[in-house]
């Protein structure tokens, strides 16, 4: 058996154990906070028991052009004047075009999308029209 400095064990064991913390709070995470320009979508999503979607707007942007989404897809520029629903993703609609398992990974896992607080409404998240009291919904 090889010499160990005294506390090396408990030091790799709380090492092991920080690890697991971030690890855990990574793949258990409660919630998603809605950033800056995030489209959060929730026209179904509480009726239905669901929390409502975060829909990260700019980390698609930056892969895309506007025209993928708002011309070739037919998402509207206002947030909630799409009636997206689970049906329609799943026959290839709207976020089901490219989250088929082949494109983009597969709607399988419900908290990926569905990761706001119950209750939030459907808006752009930070938009200027929300600060200014005008609504969420671009009206």
């Amino acid at each position: 058996m090889r010499n160990r400095k005294p506390g090396t064990r408990a030091l790799a064991a709380a090492a092991i154990g920080a690890l697991c913390v971030v690890l855990l709070g990574a793949v258990v995470a409660p919630e998603a906070r809605a950033e800056y320009g995030d489209v959060v979508i929730n026209n179904h999503s509480d009726k239905a028991g669901m929390r409502p979607v975060v829909f990260p707007h700019w980390f698609h942007r930056v892969r895309f052009a506007c025209k993928v989404c708002h011309a070739d897809l037919g998402f509207q520029f206002r947030a909630g004047g799409n009636d997206i629903n689970m049906v329609k993703i799943i026959d290839g609609q709207f976020c089901g075009a490219c989250h088929n398992g082949e494109i983009a990974w597969a709607i399988e896992n419900c908290n990926l999308c569905h990761s706001a607080p119950p209750g939030t409404p459907t808006q752009v998240h930070e938009s200027t029209l929300q600060r200014m009291g005008k609504g969420g919904m671009g009206k």
